[in-house]
């Protein structure tokens, strides 16, 4: 299995430490920092989680200026006091003629909208694929991923394409809507996920569920063990801290 990966990625840094009083000149918590985890994030967490799941071949194509998402998160409640991120867009922009889609049985589309793809980018990659995945913030106008198998959104984004004309029949046989502890739907079809679990971090979740997903796809054709899979292992990880893997 040859998968490609194309897309935004970061760095996520996760401070963790301990706020036991407030700052006397403010009504805010004092941090106290002591342990820093740093990973990579966005499409460089759908290539780690592909990688943990066993794809023999993962390539990334992405932005080589640093965007840098930094969380500052007090140890024992989990919570999430700041984040701060770095260079929140970039300038250097996809090369659709450096790529040979027909190398790879997939192509996985995570956009961020950081500026690494235009909206004719995202196009061409899901027309010129053989079997293509997209996760993308870019919804408002749908006709841009008319070439791809599945387009994966959340309940917000698909609203905002709603606004915009977008009909639910039109898109059915493609759209993936995540609904978080109410877990997917798809093809008038909804697949949930198990709420027993206790979650302590969100991050990095719909990374690993577009992996799965794509993984267990292009593996068996099969769209209800992949969506099952994607919702199983998104669950493990959002019980982790930061963002994880598999």
């Amino acid at each position: 299995m040859k998968i490609l990966v194309i897309g935004d990625s970061c760095t996520d840094v996760f401070i963790y430490g301990r706020c036991e009083r407030l700052n006397p000149e403010a009504p805010i918590p004092v941090f106290e920092p002591s342990k820093t985890v740093t990973n990579d994030g966005m499409a460089g967490n759908v290539v780690a989680n592909l990688r943990k799941l066993g794809v023999e071949k993962v390539e990334l194509v992405t932005n080589h200026e640093q965007i840098t998402k930094t969380r500052y998160v007090e140890y024992k409640s989990n919570q999430m006091l700041l984040r701060v991120d770095s260079n929140d867009s970039v300038t250097n922009s996809f090369d659709i003629k450096k790529v040979d889609f027909d190398s790879y049985d997939a192509v996985v589309v995570a956009d961020y909208d950081k500026g690494f793809l235009t909206n004719n980018d995202i196009n061409e990659i899901g027309l010129r694929s053989k079997l293509s995945f997209i996760d993308t913030k870019k919804v408002i106008d749908l006709n841009n991923f008319k070439g791809y198998t599945f387009v994966k959104m959340n309940e917000v984004e698909w609203d905002r394409c709603q606004q915009y004309g977008a009909e639910y029949e039109d898109w059915k046989d493609t759209l993936i809507v995540t609904m978080s502890e109410r877990g997917c739907m798809y093809n008038d079809k909804s697949y949930s996920v198990d709420n027993s679990v206790e979650v302590r971090d969100l991050s990095g979740a719909g990374d690993t569920w577009m992996a799965s997903f794509a993984y267990e796809y292009v593996r068996t054709t099969n769209i209800d063990s992949s969506i099952e899979l994607a919702n199983k292992n998104a669950t493990l990880v959002v019980q982790k801290r930061g963002v994880t893997t598999i």
